[in-house]
């Protein structure tokens, strides 16, 4: 197939001409044009600076406009129009988008444009050229450091009107330090940042020695060091790029678990993957957690700013492991990346893919060969300056001659002419000092020449010895090296893990396991869990400062419900109680939470109890300030989060809610008159939620109940009361104690007065504080410390001794049979 080409005719009387062309050999040749000018002007880096084009003529520029560290900040606009106008005419996007990467900290491990303004981030574009500003970076300078010394070639620009550099001397690595990213036609570059430090010392040692192995360069790189930390883990990936030019690695966020609030642990990120913005992560996980692909996540919030950097705080339900979760969050979310190592560049024109020492190699190469030409341009530069003064100080030893030349002379000619005769001076040495001013024909100019004449020599002979001696030629560019790592070497942000992270033997569940537990709550409020389900044995205390008023038996991922003293029952999650640690000694409940964090309680209301919520139980058991009881049917409603489980009577509150493991169990009633009645609990029918119980003890006109319980008669018990005065304030009144036998309290029917279980001595008119349970008993104070109580068991109709202290709470020991069982759904 061909095409054909019409000519049109420059006038009317020429011949139509028709060129008929092959369309193959047309696309073949235009392809490979397009493909060669992508390829080396555009998308490939030099393997010696380690920069596009682009950016090579954008920091060649910004030098030339004297955009120095020291000097202000310009329109990023300016700069983009004086690289297109002058050397790139390929638009400015392309040339304003380099620009930006070039000053963006966490796409550059050493930025080499200093930007001011919205520069972007991982997750945002950065604002248009005209709104920011910029100027070179002080690593810049390293880049064109002696650029305008004969170091480097140059070429004519687009248009031949200008000229620019085709590599730049790059004082740095640029290449390791920063990395480069690129497609081109048929090819693409992908290489990783490192730490400055590390690569230079790795080319020092090259250096020194040339035939250096692999595994001895990787001693001093070990692996990418990425401009936004994080952890690399596959690090036989790193080998591979390091030896052929291309591998793969792993990267992951740093993250640690915290106690994210007091309730709840969670996951926070600190370092993300290069290139791997917040806003990414964040979306993801919400599309997860949206879609039910990713489970054991409450909430996500982004606490990053200025001053503290990255904080992601992913909130983990309770009941997760947040060490399983993470893990999800490393396999679904961007929290994990790959990275592809590809390193090709362009090495004398030609693209090839280079491992770690060729990349060394030729940058040391190019470094060695800038200070060659570097020393070679300042010898020869001293070289001209030394004739000069020589020249010049010839004159002012024969002033009065010169000047006598100089006077006889007809024209500037003829002066020069005469004094090369005269005086055997060169051309150039003659003009000079016709050049010269009188005023500096001194003779302290003249020890100022004669100084600077030994000046000159002496530089002349070192740059010479550099430039005889190949040894010495490397140790200058070492040493250089050397002294860019002291200015600006940083120390590693990434963290390298050898064969990825550590894996378990076992896969970690994401759930809690749902394992049998006793959910406890203190005389203070303090709501816990423990680990284990262990029975509380006789005499053995869950709590050195407090007293366990209620034990629930259950599992880590059921429900127990908090009775209330206004007769609501509020359901609150296992899962989320604090666990006490297992030990063998038994664990303090100072590492509960309070009841508040979990319950919302009016005016007034106070928690009484702990019920569980097994719909095959015997049910709670309740008692109120007036007298009445109720054992509740355990039909409690599965999809409401509180409930009322028994209907008060104006002015009436329970005192006290319990969870029934037997029927056998008696149900006990202590009242404000000292007066204790007990009975069985199967005596008391079951009834529905919304029914108001039925009378459990007669009361006299002026008594209230003050403490109901359940106590099982065939374990030892005890019977505590404190007695005092009604009209001392609550707390302060230190009272008079009794303890007393259980099985010396009779039983009496329902809904009977009972006996009598403390005699009032002179000042005492009331029970401040009755219990009832299993020996041996504990009472301690507002503040926590115990409170001695008598040792003697009293008569059960006998009066008090004064006690040490006032008594906040009094509980026993709570065993197996205390707790009730662990509910079935």
């Amino acid at each position: 197939m061909a095409r054909r080409t019409t000519t049109p005719p420059p006038d009317e009387d020429f011949e139509e001409r028709i060129i008929d062309v092959d369309v193959s050999t047309e696309m073949r040749t235009s392809f490979l044009e397009y493909a060669y000018s992508v390829i080396y002007q555009r998308a490939l880096p030099d393997a010696r600076d380690g920069l596009k084009p682009v950016q090579r003529r954008i920091l060649y520029s910004m030098s030339e406009m004297g955009l120095r560290p020291d000097r202000g900040h310009v329109k990023s606009s300016r700069v983009v129009g004086d690289v297109m106008g002058k050397l790139h005419p390929h638009g400015d996007t392309a040339i304003y988008d380099a620009l930006v990467r070039m000053a963006q900290p966490f796409s550059m491990r050493l930025p080499v444009v200093d930007g001011h303004g919205n520069f972007g981030s991982p997750d945002d574009l950065p604002a248009a050229m005209r709104y920011t500003e910029a100027r070179l970076a002080a690593a810049a300078m390293l880049m064109v450091q002696s650029i305008d010394e004969e170091t480097v070639d140059f070429k004519p620009n687009y248009d031949g009107q200008e000229t620019e550099p085709t590599v730049l001397p790059s004082a740095f690595p640029n290449l390791l330090v920063n990395g480069a990213t690129g497609i081109a036609v048929g090819m693409a570059t992908n290489m990783a940042p490192h730490n400055l430090a590390e690569v230079i010392a790795a080319a020092r040692h090259l250096i020194k020695h040339p035939d250096a192995t692999l595994d001895e360069l990787m001693r001093f790189v070990p692996g990418p060091d990425l401009p936004t930390g994080g952890i690399i883990t596959g690090l036989g990936g790193v080998r591979d790029a390091y030896q052929t030019g291309r591998g793969t690695f792993r990267m992951r966020a740093r993250t640690t678990i915290e106690q994210v609030t007091p309730r709840r642990k969670g996951i926070v990120v600190t370092e993300l993957p290069f290139n791997v913005g917040p806003e990414r992560v964040i979306t993801k996980i919400k599309e997860l957690v949206t879609s039910k692909k990713l489970a054991g996540i409450s909430d996500l919030k982004d606490l990053t700013d200025r001053h503290k950097g990255l904080r992601l705080v992913i909130e983990v339900k309770n009941g997760f492991n947040p060490e399983a979760v993470l893990a999800e969050l490393y396999r679904l979310t961007p929290m994990e990346e790959s990275f592809g190592i590809n390193n090709v560049a362009l090495v004398d024109g030609q693209p090839r893919t280079l491992g770690l020492k060729e990349l060394l190699q030729v940058y040391v190469d190019h470094r060695i060969e800038v200070v060659r030409r570097r020393s070679s341009y300042r010898r020869r530069r001293r070289e001209e300056r030394l004739h000069l003064v020589d020249g010049l100080i010839v004159a002012l030893l024969n002033i009065d001659e010169v000047i006598q030349v100089i006077r006889s002379s007809e024209n500037s000619a003829e002066a020069r002419t005469r004094l090369t005769q005269v005086f055997e001076l060169s051309q150039v040495q003659a003009d000079y000092i016709l050049d010269t001013p009188l005023r500096r024909l001194t003779r302290y100019d003249r020890l100022e020449l004669e100084r600077e004449r030994e000046t000159l020599r002496e530089e002349i002979a070192e740059l010479t010895a550099i430039l005889g001696s190949e040894d010495r030629l490397r140790r200058v560019v070492s040493g250089e090296l050397a002294d860019v790592v002291k200015q600006y070497g940083t120390p590693r942000r990434t963290v390298l893990l050898e064969g990825g992270a550590a894996v378990a033997a076992e896969p970690i569940p994401l759930q809690v396991a749902d394992d049998p537990c006793l959910v406890l709550l203190s005389s203070t409020g303090l709501l816990a869990r423990t680990a284990d389900a262990r029975p509380l044995g006789a005499g053995e205390e869950r709590a050195a400062h407090d007293v366990l008023v209620s034990v629930v038996r259950s599992t880590v991922r059921g429900e127990v419900g908090v009775v209330t003293s206004a007769g609501r029952l509020i359901r609150v999650s296992v899962v989320d109680l604090p666990a006490l640690p297992p030990t063998a000694s038994p664990p303090s409940l100072s590492g509960g939470h309070p009841v508040s964090e979990y319950v919302s309680l009016g005016a007034g209301e106070r928690v009484v109890g702990l019920g569980s919520l097994d719909p095959e139980g015997p049910g709670l058991a309740l008692g109120t300030a007036q007298g009445a009881v109720k054992r509740v049917v355990p039909d409690y409603p599965a999809n409401r989060a509180e409930f009322e489980v028994i209907g008060l009577k104006p002015g009436d509150t329970v005192v006290g809610a319990v969870e029934l493991t037997s029927e056998d169990h008696d149900l006990v009633f202590i009242t404000s008159n000292a007066q204790l009645l007990r009975y069985p609990a199967a005596v008391v029918r079951p009834q529905g939620r919304p029914a108001g119980g039925m009378t459990g003890i007669r009361l006299d006109s002026d008594a209230v109940v003050i403490w109901f319980g359940a106590v099982d008669p065939a374990r030892e018990a005890r019977v505590v009361t404190i007695a005092g005065s009604a009209g001392a304030l609550p707390g302060t009144e230190i009272g008079g104690g009794k303890m007393s036998d259980y099985a010396e309290f009779p039983a009496k029917g329902r809904a009977t007065g009972g006996v009598r279980a403390q005699r009032f001595l002179k000042g005492e008119d009331v029970l401040t504080l009755g219990w009832a349970g299993p020996a041996p008993v504990k009472a301690v104070s507002s503040t926590g410390k115990p409170v001695p109580l008598p040792a003697e068991l009293g008569r059960r109709d006998g009066s008090g001794v004064r006690l040490s202290a006032p008594v906040a709470a009094i509980g026993g020991a709570l065993g197996a049979g205390d707790a009730g069982p662990a509910p079935t759904g």
